[in-house]
């Protein structure tokens, strides 16, 4: 968990800002609203004006986002709003600046723009926690390299809060290697991924809640900021900072699930075969598996769903032997094929009851994807 202290507010605040600027950072920012709590100042934003700036900031506890911007600062102070109708009122705007004003005394923040004059209610900026300091030793790294990496291994990250260590992303920096993982138990995404940047060896389990966000602050980005706290990852682009709390716990040992040897080799047309799964997961409900059957030159996708349905296709392939008949979670299934890059994945299958591995043309990725048991 985060560090519980709280701000203090600082006197009176005033501020002009650019209304499309302060639009933009609040649409950020307010991610980091708690949604869910019975703590109400959670689903604030914190505003506070100094130094030319007015900074914003939010935290559900377990997430915090930061931002600023350049601000005629009249008056410092700091309080906090309901974040969702600030954000709202603020894109509703029709002026191109935007006067914000709180006294240290009162209950409201007011807004003028253009015409119009709004007052909401507000939050004492004392109640609002502490968010870590950034004062950690950051090191900077391309940010696609992190951001591909993300997207290709975040859809095994369970959802489960029961088991904490699997809600995460397992992510590694090796010599001149960034190396994420993750696993719902179901299914295990890694990625590994060559690196220039010179960064320690590092290791953390970072929530896969706060890497999407990550993905979505940076998506614009050139270079990344990253910093490792005992407890806390902390992460930068253009001018935003994500924190967020590092999980505790051991991350299963992926490569002990992986297995050393296959019984069939099977390269496939990415597309093809992903067109093929989506089109027969249509027809598997209630979580009825995908069918894959192996025969010779030929490869059989069918779905069955009592009471509403079947679907039944089939592609040529480069197979020989006996056989061999495999079901998949379809969902799991197409998240898989969706994650390998390039033309081409190759499904490698030992039995109908062992695990099948996607891997894609460069073997930098990895999706092993547990079977369901066949019914007949």
């Amino acid at each position: 968990m985060m560090d519980t202290e709280v701000e203090t507010a600082v006197g009176d605040l005033r501020v002009t800002v650019s209304r499309d600027e302060l639009a933009q950072k609040l649409g950020i920012v307010a991610r980091g609203v708690s949604s869910r709590t019975a703590v109400q100042i959670l689903s604030g934003i914190l505003l506070r004006s100094e130094g030319g700036q007015l900074h914003l900031a939010a935290t559900d506890m377990e997430l915090s986002l930061r931002a600023s911007l350049p601000a005629n600062v009249e008056s410092e102070g700091s309080v906090v709003v309901q974040g969702k109708i600030l954000v709202d009122l603020v894109r509703q705007l029709p002026g191109n600046d935007v006067v914000i004003e709180h006294g240290a005394e009162d209950g409201v923040l007011k807004i003028t723009s253009g015409a119009s004059r709004s007052q909401i209610n507000t939050f004492a900026a004392a109640d609002f926690p502490r968010l870590p300091e950034l004062d950690v030793q950051l090191h900077s790294l391309k940010a696609g390299a992190v951001l591909e990496t993300i997207g290709r291994v975040r859809r095994a990250a369970s959802r489960d809060e029961s088991r904490p260590v699997l809600t995460g992303i397992l992510v590694r920096f090796e010599p001149g290697k960034l190396v994420m993982a993750a696993t719902d138990s179901y299914r295990l995404s890694v990625k590994e991924t060559a690196i220039e940047d010179q960064l320690p060896e590092l290791e953390a389990i970072v929530p896969a809640r706060a890497l999407e966000e990550l993905q979505r602050i940076a998506a614009g980005a050139e270079m990344l900021e990253l910093g490792v706290r005992e407890n806390q990852v902390i992460f930068g682009a253009d001018g935003v900072w994500l924190t967020t709390r590092r999980i505790d716990g051991q991350f299963p040992n992926y490569k002990q699930l992986l297995p050393d040897t296959f019984e069939h080799v099977v390269a496939l047309n990415r597309l093809e075969v992903l067109d093929v799964v989506r089109r027969t997961s249509v027809l598997a409900q209630r979580n009825s598996p995908l069918r894959l059957r192996f025969a010779e030159g030929e490869l059989v996708i069918s779905s069955q769903t009592q009471d509403v349905g079947e679907s039944r296709e089939s592609l040529p392939i480069q197979y020989v032997g006996e056989p061999l008949e495999i079901g998949f979670n379809a969902e799991f299934l197409r998240d898989g094929l969706d994650s390998v890059e390039g033309d081409e994945v190759t499904i490698n299958l030992i039995s109908p009851l062992r695990p099948g591995l996607l891997k894609g043309g460069n073997g930098d990725f990895w999706y092993l994807i547990m079977p369901i048991r066949l019914a007949g």
